[in-house]
């Protein structure tokens, strides 16, 4: 039975221990997104199994939190890459995969809510993980306009560097 964990913020904490974790609406099945649970298998490396928090804080999460929980190893998710279609998987194997190809941008969704009996422990995370997108070291962002780069840190410092004529202004 593999161990997966969900990242979340503290200020959800109670709220998740008391009624666990509840499928998500955001995504619907007929736009081609699967929705369910986000979760990641827990490998060996602490690194990849929570590479989403540093990109979950840019989103507004501040402290963050891990849900851990067992699945049964025969029951299915999807799984895949960060923007490429998933695939149906046993848990078992999607946890195998991010053990052995050891994949940045990997995600899992569990097509069912985790009850709080299910849940084995929360407790606080530190802040890891890539940032923007899991190859973006030494890479310059996609656009540099002002829409885009809307409530980044040192967002003005990063296009006065990259953009010294202001072309994106």
């Amino acid at each position: 039975m593999p161990l997966f964990v969900h990242i979340a913020d503290e200020r959800h904490g109670k709220a998740i221990r008391r009624n666990g974790l509840t499928l998500s609406h955001s995504r619907s099945e007929r736009e081609g997104h699967k929705s369910g649970v986000f979760a990641l298998p827990v490998v060996d490396d602490f690194m990849l199994s929570h590479q989403w928090v540093r990109e979950l804080g840019r989103q507004g999460l501040r402290t963050p939190i891990g849900i851990y929980f067992r699945l049964a190893d025969a029951e299915f998710v999807w799984a895949g890459q960060y923007n490429e279609a998933k695939t149906q998987l046993m848990a078992s194997e999607a946890a195998n995969i991010l053990r052995k190809d050891r994949l940045l941008g990997y995600e899992v969704f569990i097509p069912r809510s985790i009850r709080a009996s299910e849940i084995s422990k929360i407790r606080t995370v530190p802040h890891v993980g890539w940032h923007f997108f899991p190859k973006a070291k030494g890479r310059p962002p996609f656009c540099l306009c002002k829409f885009c780069n809307r409530g980044e840190i040192k967002n003005r410092k990063m296009r006065e560097r990259l953009d010294p004529n202001g072309d994106f202004a």
